[in-house]
């Protein structure tokens, strides 16, 4: 059995406990490829419908909860998110996120366990299942040559608001090329392998086509470059090209 056939195995596993327990069942973080095989494989399930989320609005690595349509509780995502403080920052070395990824996983913690990790100024946010939580803050005290602190984020608003670069312009549809080549510069002739090689996710969906119509308010991410959101169109030039407006988070 290969990685692929073990993790739909997994899935289905998952979709089939959930149903017969009218519990909610939960995956680990999955990557944007993962994400798009549990979508493609939801259809398999009547009986059950999945949501996913990661910590935060916008979150690359989610988790996918299998809900019972007979379901009569409430219920959250084993999800905590833990602030890391780097002490004295301003005498230390800057930290990267392969830093922080590779102090965790030195640690012997599972990738599978961890969400996304935002890197800021003077330290970091981790997501990550709830029962980590105790295990990271007494073992991670030191990154590379940085003393850190690690502690649990326990309010909603102390998460860090996302930081976005705001692009105008026009292209002449909305495709998905069209769109991407505004997001990153380049031309949509260099972005064509990108797309039919599966590097390119909408809504957490791979999207292979080039000419994939997009709409307003999807979250496109081009693995190894970033995300961002189509916020709007509106408008035509005098040559019909249409004006549109992206949020790309950095």
């Amino acid at each position: 059995m290969d990685r692929d056939e073990f993790f739909e195995k997994r899935v289905q596993e998952l979709a089939n406990m959930a149903y017969n327990r009218d519990i909610v069942t939960f995956t680990d973080f999955l990557n944007l490829n993962e994400l798009h095989m549990v979508n493609s494989l939801s259809n398999r399930n009547p009986g059950i419908h999945l949501d996913s989320f990661g910590g935060y609005d916008f979150a690359e690595r989610q988790i996918v909860a299998f809900i019972p349509d007979a379901l009569s509780y409430d219920w959250e995502y084993p999800i905590q998110c833990i602030r890391i403080l780097n002490k004295g920052a301003k005498f230390q070395t800057s930290l990267t996120h392969r830093d922080y990824l590779g102090a965790l996983i030195h640690l012997g913690i599972e990738r599978s366990v961890l969400g996304d990790i935002l890197v800021q100024k003077d330290g970091a946010y981790v997501f990550c299942q709830e029962h980590m939580v105790d295990f990271i803050i007494e073992n991670l005290c030191r990154i590379r040559h940085t003393n850190v602190l690690a502690e649990v984020v326990k309010k909603p608003e102390e998460l860090p608001a996302l930081e976005f670069q705001t692009t105008t312009g026009s292209v002449a549809s909305l495709r998905l090329d069209s769109i991407l080549a505004l997001a990153f510069h380049a031309s949509r002739s260099s972005l064509v392998q990108n797309i039919e090689s599966g590097n390119v996710f909408v809504n957490g969906k791979m999207i292979t086509s080039n000419g994939y119509q997009l709409k307003e308010g999807d979250i496109i991410s081009l693995r190894g470059k970033g995300k961002f959101q189509f916020m709007e169109s509106g408008g035509q030039s005098k040559k019909g090209r249409l004006f549109v407006k992206i949020n790309r988070y950095i």
